[in-house]
């Protein structure tokens, strides 16, 4: 287990005054645009502020929760799918619930990548703007942990692991693996044996699990026409890779969804290509939501409390700002609620 390290140190005025070479409150005046200083001794504050990565402070600390105090949540997926993506917007509700108790803000940003998460990270530590961070979609290979650790910022990362590497930030996790075994054994409970599973981003730490436990399943239950494809969660892609499963020689009797959106546009685009649903092909979405009700055949799916998911990461990050312990906690597993979309296969 590495060893935590001494969170790194802003940058002061003091710094700056030091290797300018002139006072703090010439800091002061160069940096807050105030009357008093040259323009040369001001050009040269900024460039020495700029060189040390300083930030103004914007948010006083105030690790009590109360006033002004603030929680930040950075989101790297593709803008574009998150506008119908419930999950998220269940997750949130959540989380505000706790935080609103608390006097606390929510800072929410979106951004393409996670390296501008971590820029942005960074940026709000610079300028002592948030006092926690609510991180999601743990990677892989994911340097966010390592620079939390570095920064000292109070974080929880929801989706982890229960044997994550960085003792100081707390985990809720969800047991993406034991839902999959449960969701594959009603499947093949009800005869089938070719199974597509229509997945998330490839990068997603709870994707690479969902496609791995998938796996060991087929290979337990003995099955060989099982398969995984990643996608970006969009119509656009399910749709494209929907047409390709159902277009093989011998396609699967069952597709498994990573959310809601992918599944009802899958069910659309088997039904373009003439197959039944349930009557053909099976279908099944990870996220319930109320979408799944409102398409023909209402859909099956993996339900779970988003808003109290929400609601215990929150919990576990003012536990955190009140100095509390990192803790590693559990959600339960999400469930499989059996509506119109699945049934006894026919091929």
């Amino acid at each position: 287990m590495p060893a935590k390290r001494s969170p790194a140190r802003r940058p002061t005025m003091k710094d700056i005054a030091r290797r300018a070479g002139v006072s703090e409150s010439a800091v002061s005046f160069a940096l807050n645009g105030r009357p008093g200083v040259s323009e040369v001794t001001r050009d040269r504050v900024r460039r020495v502020a700029e060189q040390l990565g300083w930030r103004p402070s914007t948010a006083a600390r105030q690790l009590s929760g109360e006033g002004t105090a603030t929680v930040g949540f950075v989101l790297a997926r593709p803008a574009d799918t998150l506008g119908v993506d419930s999950f998220f917007l269940q997750l949130i509700s959540g989380i505000q619930e706790v935080l609103a108790e608390r006097h606390l803000g929510l800072l929410f940003q979106v951004v393409e990548d996670v390296d501008a998460e971590c820029a942005v990270y960074r940026r709000w530590w610079a300028e002592h703007r948030v006092d926690g961070l609510l991180v999601v979609d743990p990677r892989t290979d994911d340097p966010r942990p390592g620079l939390l650790d570095e920064l000292g910022l109070p974080a929880v990362v929801i989706g982890g692991t229960p044997d994550a590497p960085h003792p100081g930030l707390s985990t809720v996790w969800a047991d993406d693996a034991g839902a999959m075994a449960a969701l594959v054994a009603e499947l093949y409970a009800l005869g089938h044996r070719r199974i597509g599973h229509i997945a998330g981003l490839p990068e997603l730490a709870h994707t690479e699990r969902r496609v791995r436990a998938l796996r060991a399943e087929a290979e337990r239950h003995g099955l060989t026409g099982v398969e995984s494809v990643t996608t970006d969660y969009s119509d656009t892609e399910s749709t494209a890779v929907t047409r390709r499963l159902l277009g093989a020689a011998a396609p699967p009797t069952a597709l498994i969804y990573d959310n809601d959106v992918m599944a009802v546009a899958g069910v659309a685009a088997a039904k373009e290509l003439g197959f039944a649903v349930p009557g053909d092909v099976s279908v099944v979405a990870w996220e319930d939501s109320a979408l799944c009700s409102m398409v023909k055949p209402w859909l099956s799916a993996l339900s779970r409390d988003s808003v109290a998911f929400g609601r215990t990461a929150a919990a576990e990050l003012t536990a955190l700002l009140d100095g509390g312990p990192a803790r590693t906690v559990r959600v339960p597993v999400p469930r499989l609620l059996v509506r119109d979309s699945t049934g006894v296969t026919r091929g």
